[in-house]
Parts: structure tokens; sequence; C-alpha cells
């Protein structure tokens, strides 16, 4: 029995799923591309309302917020987060 690491195939067959991450949850991703309201959804548990989604991209630039109806073309291995809407720096 061979313990070597398969090799992640750049092109998912159907059904098969696109690895991504959300939350620091790894997910598979059924079709290419999906809405951020898919995408929401898919994380378990589901990312409310009360919580902007994100696109992590390498490097130094901002990180672009995902709106609900905005289509994603998914690669392998992307990385998403949630962050609350409204963050309340205290008193």
């Amino acid at each position: 029995m061979s313990t070597r690491e398969a090799t992640p195939d750049p092109h998912p067959q159907p059904g098969h799923g696109i690895p991504i991450t959300i939350d620091r949850k790894p997910y598979k991703a059924p079709k290419s591309p999906m809405t951020g309201a898919e995408l929401r959804a898919l994380a378990d548990p589901p990312i409310g309302p009360d919580r902007d989604l994100y696109l992590e991209v390498p490097g130094r630039g901002q990180d672009p917020i995902i709106q609900d109806n905005q289509s994603v073309d998914l690669k392998e291995g992307m990385h998403f987060y949630s962050a609350p809407k409204t963050i309340n720096p205290g008193e």
C-alpha cells in the first residue's frame, strides 16, 4: 500500500467538488461559479446576514467583499472568511 499523497486535480470532474476554505474549514464547492449567497449557505453553520464574506487575496492588497448576488469563479484552494458587518470598537 502506498502512502504517497495524491496530486490535486486542477480540473475536478463535475460532482467531485472544488476544494475551498470558508472560515478555516474545508468545503467542496459543488460548482463554479457560485454566488456569495450560495457560498454563505455552503458554510456550516451558514453565514448569517450580520456578517460580511471576503475573499482572501495573497499579498498586501485589500481583500474584496463578496456580495450575495456576486458570482465568483471558484478555483481550488481559494480562501474565504466572514467578519461582523459592524465592528464596535468599545467605549
